[in-house]
């Protein structure tokens, strides 16, 4: 007569096909890193993807119910430490500038980093965006990639902050302005491959402080560019 509880065994069951139901997810997603970021966003089926991580297509629904939830999920895990900080930042009562310069500058280094797989998540929303006709991201779809990855939730909220407080100009609204610097960011990944992230992060933060703090350039010194390299 065996000793295992009917319960223990229901728990080790479960235990076991969560962890089945993670490693699968887990090959899924890296299958897709990389076909996305080689291949591109057309050349790339979810079935290429199921094959890659050796389950059937049907599982790879089953996880992900579509192409454009696949690589909004491939591009969140860039995007989620970035947020975390932005979190930390906010928390800690950060000067508002300094996080932004850090923030436009960490998310220019990923893009880079990342091109394949940036260039890949631009054209995904792109064609997500012409199915459903356009129109803001809607934080209840859950298959929007713009949503999964939410790129602009990096400095959103870190404007609305500085805009709260007096410190940024308060208009454009923060998901106005943040969006415009995201826009910017991520077409010049796929058009301009060649330029140092340096260069496209000290574009974006002149952008972005030339609306919401005028001030940071019209005070630097003739000839000055304020947001080159690391300051």
């Amino acid at each position: 007569m065996s000793d295992v509880q009917p319960g223990r065994s229901s728990d080790a069951r479960a235990r076991a096909a969560r962890t089945k139901r993670d490693r699968t997810r887990r090959a899924l997603l890296d299958a897709a890193d990389a076909l996305f970021a080689t291949r591109g966003w057309n050349r790339t089926r979810i079935e290429d993807i199921a094959t890659a991580a050796e389950v059937s297509a049907a599982t790879a629904y089953n996880h992900f119910p579509s192409k454009h939830a696949l690589i909004g999920h491939a591009y969140a895990s860039l995007v989620a430490p970035l947020i975390e900080q932005a979190e930390a930042d906010r928390t800690s009562g950060r000067p508002v500038v300094d996080a932004l310069k850090d923030q436009v500058r960490a998310l220019t280094r990923t893009s880079r980093r990342h091109r394949g797989l940036t260039t890949a998540f631009w054209f995904g929303v792109q064609d997500y965006m012409a199915t459903r006709a356009g129109g803001p991201p809607d934080p209840d779809d859950e298959g929007d990639p713009r949503t999964i990855a939410p790129i602009p939730g990096t400095v959103i909220g870190l404007i609305e902050d500085g805009q709260a407080s007096g410190e940024l100009h308060p208009f454009p609204p923060a998901p106005e302005i943040g969006g415009i610097v995201i826009n910017i960011l991520l077409i010049r990944a796929v058009n301009r491959p060649h330029e140092p992230p340096e260069q496209t992060a000290e574009l974006l933060l002149s952008v972005m402080f030339g609306v919401l703090k005028p001030e940071l350039l019209a005070e630097a010194p003739r000839g000055e560019r304020p947001f080159l390299g690391g300051r």
